[in-house]
């Protein structure tokens, strides 16, 4: 698969089979999706493997602002918490931050992870998507997040049982500008 393949080819799944993630290919997954770019090489992005009922809690329990992620939460056989190392991305050795940004380039660096994460996923048969509405305390005491880090996205994982067509996108005249 050509990296165009898989970028055109990747789906947000919602829909999985019950079969369980090997976690031999998980690990894979997540060492491919190691090589993101990270500012100044910080590689700042953790992810927590989430199985059985503490998943399920997550998805009953910590999604009541938007209740369709729980129940994509507890159709997945696997749930990613991808999570940061606050106050390393977008600052200086001294603490001094480096541009403008401040501290949110951690958020960069987080999207970046998670989309190679996704891509990674897809190229081994995996579908995933990327949750950003979820109740972030109560997961951070669930999954016992050290103060030091913060809860950045959930991805449900697992072997599609569905198969969406390709949303339509804007055309390249929308999206690209020539100075």
């Amino acid at each position: 698969m050509t990296a165009k393949e898989c970028i055109w080819g990747r789906r947000s799944i919602r829909k999985f089979k019950a079969d369980p993630v090997d976690h031999a290919l998980l690990e894979s997954v997540v060492e491919t999706a190691s090589y993101a770019p990270s500012w100044k090489h910080t590689q700042i992005v953790r992810y927590i493997a989430v199985e059985g009922d503490l998943k399920d809690k997550i998805g009953r329990e910590c999604t009541t602002s938007f209740p369709g992620n729980g129940r994509i939460i507890e159709n997945a056989p696997l749930l990613i918490a991808v999570t940061i190392i606050k106050n390393r991305c977008g600052f200086e050795r001294d603490g001094s931050y480096t541009t403008d940004r401040k501290d949110t380039w951690q958020m960069y660096d987080a999207g970046v992870a998670s989309q190679t994460f996704c891509l990674a996923a897809h190229e081994a048969g995996l579908g995933t998507v990327i949750m950003g509405i979820f109740d972030r305390a109560e997961i951070e005491t669930l999954l016992e997040i050290p103060q030091d880090r913060e809860l950045v996205a959930l991805i449900p994982v697992g072997y599609a049982d569905e198969a969406p067509a390709a949303p339509r996108r804007k055309p390249v005249s929308d999206l690209l500008t020539y100075k």
